[in-house]
């Protein structure tokens, strides 16, 4: 056996671990406990749900029908978990499962669905990836390949693995846009299609379903293809395994046609309304304002009473430089929806452009609640340094600066002209060591994305007396962002025996100019 493979299969056989599937009684492997399936969802589901384009509020009866569908279903499923149903405002055909029984479904989905028996057939299927533990499971074989990697890394290199242990950063969407396996598809349609039957419902829904998405993924539906089939990839074997299922199920049941399209009748109503508010939001990304204008204008007309159509207008008369026009449109959005954090934020946004700082604070804190993001922390973080309180302001900083876009680099900008001098080391990299001379070097990087200058080195050894020596360096000239440099420190009486027991720091430098 190779032995740098030994501290891996060492590692492996400590942290593996089986447990029994609550829906198939197949002994799996599992290292996500219950209780953080239960945290995962609950941490989870409300962020995503706004990320997403939060939930669909206008026609509320809608969740609620959703949810009883839901319900019915839950309640014949092998697993008893604090199920929630949800409808979100999207477009995409797509609905989820986190763990812990948190659904999503979009009203993008729903208008292409048929009859409640194919409600009942994607609600099952996700019904059951949650009970059968199936994101759960695929977190265990990522956390055990990682296992893996970690225990190569310190069974080869030491403890310097902390960069690439970091499970969980992103961890709702990344559940969400994994692609489930063959086997875990499998067992959702059947399952799926065995909760339907008891609940009522006749599993040709569910063949139905599966025969419509095999025909829109060969047509390369780009909806689609970037929806439901992200996650759920269709395929005529499933069809069939369907058509062998039901075949062994209780006939008839119910359909529901005329239940679900009266249920539905809003939005299929105002689908139109939505496909012109896309248009226009990708008019507006073009600069093309008077389109976009045309197009909201459309779909106000069609359904006056959603938020995301005001609020487009808000961002069309921000983009024209009119922030209080846009803030009227915010204003009407909020009123029409007040637990979407886009329309805070950009009311936020623009309340700072208006010099309304304590209603900018306002507005973003309550974005935050809702989802935080960079540009809130990164407004905050202007308007805490506007008004003195720099401790607060850089707190806002670091919290925007681990987002990398455009906000967050703006904010870690700001972060460094505010805290570079207190604390140089936490943004210029040191690393020092002899030349084939014996001369102590040191290699300066700045990874940030400012030019920095005047960077001072301290230095504190013990000398060929026996004395502790302090002494500092100044690398004077300009270090450019991203670059390295190579210096002589000056150090030619450290002995080798002490060279390693000698201390090396950035204790100062300033930004240039």
């Amino acid at each position: 056996m190779n032995r740098l493979l030994i501290p891996v299969a060492l590692s492996l056989s400590l942290i593996t671990g089986c447990a029994v599937n609550p829906v198939t009684g197949k002994k799996e492997l599992s290292l996500v406990s219950e209780a953080q399936e239960m945290e995962i969802g609950r941490k989870n589901y409300a962020p995503l749900r706004q990320s997403q384009g939060g939930d669909y509020v206008v026609d509320k009866k809608l969740t609620a029908y959703v949810s009883e569908i839901g319900q019915k279903l839950a309640a014949v499923s092998d697993r008893k978990l604090p199920y929630e149903f949800k409808v979100l405002n999207n477009s995409v055909p797509n609905a989820w499962a986190l763990p812990g029984g948190k659904i999503s479904i979009n009203r993008g989905l729903l208008t292409e669905l048929g009859s409640e028996a194919e409600l009942a057939a994607v609600l099952g299927h996700e019904i059951t990836h949650a009970a059968a533990k199936h994101t759960a499971s695929s977190m265990s074989r990522g956390m055990l390949i990682q296992g893996a990697v970690m225990a190569t890394v310190i069974g080869t290199q030491g403890k310097d693995y902390a960069q690439i242990a970091q499970l969980g950063a992103g961890l709702g969407s990344q559940l969400i846009t994994k692609k489930y396996g063959r086997d875990a598809e499998r067992e959702s349609d059947y399952y799926g299609m065995k909760y339907m039957s008891k609940a009522g419902y006749d599993p040709q829904g569910a063949i139905d379903l599966q025969r419509t998405f095999v025909r829109l993924s060969e047509g390369k539906n780009q909806d689609w293809l970037s929806g439901l089939f992200a996650s759920h990839p269709p395929s005529r074997e499933r069809v069939e395994n369907n058509i062998k299922t039901a075949a062994k199920l209780p006939k008839g049941g119910s359909v529901g046609k005329d239940r679900f399209k009266t249920r539905t009748a809003h939005i299929r109503r105002t689908k139109p309304a939505y496909e012109a508010y896309e248009e226009g939001r990708k008019a507006l990304q073009k600069g093309n304002l008077k389109k976009a204008r045309t197009q909201v204008g459309k779909a106000l007309r069609l359904e006056p009473k959603e938020g995301h159509f005001h609020a487009l207008l808000g961002d069309i008369e921000e983009k024209r430089k009119h922030p209080a026009i846009a803030k009227r449109h915010y204003n009407k959005a909020i009123k029409l929806n007040d637990s979407f954090f886009y329309y805070y934020l950009k009311r936020g946004l623009v309340n700072e452009k208006l010099k309304n700082a304590d209603a900018a604070k306002l507005d973003l804190e309550r974005s935050i609640q809702l989802l935080p993001t960079a540009n809130a922390y990164n407004s905050l973080g202007n308007l805490a340094r506007t008004a003195g309180n720099l401790k607060s302001a850089k707190s806002y900083y670091r919290k925007a600066a681990s987002k990398d876009t455009t906000e967050g680099k703006a904010a870690y900008s700001a972060l460094m002209a505010l805290d570079l001098s207190e604390n140089p080391q936490n943004y210029i990299k040191l690393r020092t060591g002899l030349d084939n001379k014996g001369r102590v070097k040191a290699e300066l990087y700045n990874p940030t994305p400012r030019d920095v200058k005047s960077i001072v080195i301290a230095i504190h050894f013990r000398d060929t007396n026996g004395q502790i020596r302090k002494l500092k360096r100044v690398y004077k000239s300009v270090l450019p962002s991203g670059k390295k440099r190579l210096i002589d420190l000056g150090v030619k009486n450290i002995p080798k025996a002490q060279l390693s027991k000698a201390k090396f720091g950035i204790i100062g430098a300033r930004l240039a100019k």
